[in-house]
């Protein structure tokens, strides 16, 4: 362990450049996912010159600091992946980051572990407004009443269209807009005639070594029909309510009549989708950017025919699986008064540049800009901006969401992939979870 830790320490330092002369600086560290293109951006020093989210967060930390002269903010890159448990590692060898980049569904383990500052004093004093994050972002971030990180953006997940193919199939209106489903019914009647007239499925998503998509979609689909999935205290999962059985069965059907392409992982689905071999790919608001790139080429089977649209409402409520990421502080990453106080100008200077973040696809955590005229003009961002508040997560205080995630998943894959009962797959879920959160550490 202890060599691993070195091996990775040595990377991170070569990747944040730490031959650079920093003497008289105060020094902090920000550990985080999102790539390296330091060939492509490493010299840029404009937030609004980076494309994409490795080029954007990239640029951002440039521009810091080359506007900061007596501080130097010191990038090391995790991978996404394994990033918590390199985190971890970190923390344990005392190797710790001043600020990391954190999935809300994340943070409270770390919360809960009190590894994390709590920042609402800090974010009164220099001028960061609770009050303008949006509803997702404040949920996301407050614990016990607290503010625990800067919010980042909101993801959530979204249904990406080849309108093409939508009007090939007799699905789109007079407007150009395709003409959403608002019942399971109306969906699997549309899914029917989509097959029929197109000889495609309606959907690609990834069903195979990508749990989490199943997870996303089976949670979306409960919380749109007002089933509370866990315990008020966070401690157990009721997978035996009449909304679980919906779901599932719904997933089950569109699999097994054919309407979702078979057996695909992530990359698969999304290609399958860029080839014109689906009408709908679930995924997230990361791929906006990269579907509108490819809708503009000429030789795109999805030129002039993308659009991206909230996961429908199916049931009685709207409600869609987001999450978000953030910037939490944590404690004895700060070596002195000096790191604290420059890690919060950091933050601030993230917040006053937000917007430009929104750029990548994700959606703003600042109520301001997702209201701004700025951000609706952005490439079918308009239509997203209901997802600040109608997007939802497994609750708070619910631990080790992430592991949970994962095991939902490979369940709700059983239902689709190997037909596997309904019933038999509301009780091996609930076994398993259950297992976990009384397991996990509080």
């Amino acid at each position: 362990m202890k060599r691993l830790l070195i091996c990775f320490s040595a990377v991170l330092l070569a990747a944040c450049g730490a031959s650079k002369d920093t003497s008289g600086k105060t020094e902090i560290t920000l550990m985080r996912f999102f790539g390296s293109c330091e060939a492509q951006y490493g010299q840029v020093v404009k937030t609004s010159d980076g494309v994409g989210e490795c080029g954007i967060i990239t640029a951002l930390v440039n521009e810091f600091n080359a506007t900061h002269p007596d501080i130097v903010v010191k990038t090391q890159i995790g991978e996404w992946g394994p990033y918590y448990d390199q985190l971890t590692a970190r923390l344990v060898a005392k190797d710790i980051p001043t600020i990391a980049v954190m999935h809300e569904s994340a943070l409270g383990d770390y919360v809960r572990r009190k590894l994390v500052l709590p920042l609402d004093e800090d974010f009164k004093r220099i001028s960061v407004p609770v009050d303008d994050f949006t509803e997702h972002a404040r949920r996301g971030t407050s614990f016990n009443g607290q503010t625990y990180a800067l919010p980042f953006d909101t993801w959530a997940w979204l249904w990406h269209i080849n309108t093409g193919l939508f009007k090939k199939a007799g699905l789109l209106g007079a407007d150009g807009q395709p003409l959403l489903p608002h019942s399971p019914e109306e969906l699997l009647a549309q899914a029917r005639q989509f097959k029929q007239r197109t000889g495609k499925p309606y959907f690609a998503w990834a069903v195979a070594n990508e749990t989490a998509a199943n997870d996303r979609t089976f949670l979306t689909l409960v919380a749109q029909q007002n089933t509370k999935l866990f315990s008020d205290d966070g401690k157990t999962i009721d997978m035996h309510q009449p909304g679980v059985v919906n779901a599932l069965t719904l997933m089950q059907t569109l699999y097994r009549e054919g309407h979702v392409r078979p057996n695909l992982d992530y990359a698969a689905a999304n290609q399958a989708f860029l080839n014109g071999e689906a009408g709908v790919v679930i995924v997230g608001t990361w791929t906006i950017d990269q579907f509108l790139r490819e809708s503009q080429k000429p030789d795109s089977k999805l030129q002039g025919a993308y659009i991206v649209k909230p996961f429908p409402q199916l049931y009685e409520k709207p409600a869609v699986f987001a999450d978000g990421h953030s910037w939490a502080l944590f404690k004895g990453g700060a070596k002195d008064a000096k790191a604290h106080e420059a890690s919060l100008q950091f933050l601030k200077f993230v917040w006053d540049h937000s917007a430009e973040w929104s750029r990548t696809g994700h959606l703003p955590v600042s109520k301001t800009v997702a209201d701004s005229a700025a951000f609706k003009a952005l490439p079918m961002r308009a239509a997203l901006t209901e997802i600040t508040q109608t997007g939802i997560g497994m609750p708070g205080n619910v631990p080790t969401q992430r592991a949970i995630e994962l095991l939902i998943g490979e369940d709700v894959a059983n239902v689709m992939i190997s037909g596997k009962p309904v019933d038999e797959v509301q009780d091996s879920v609930e076994k398993r979870v259950n297992k976990a959160l009384k397991k996990a550490r509080r």
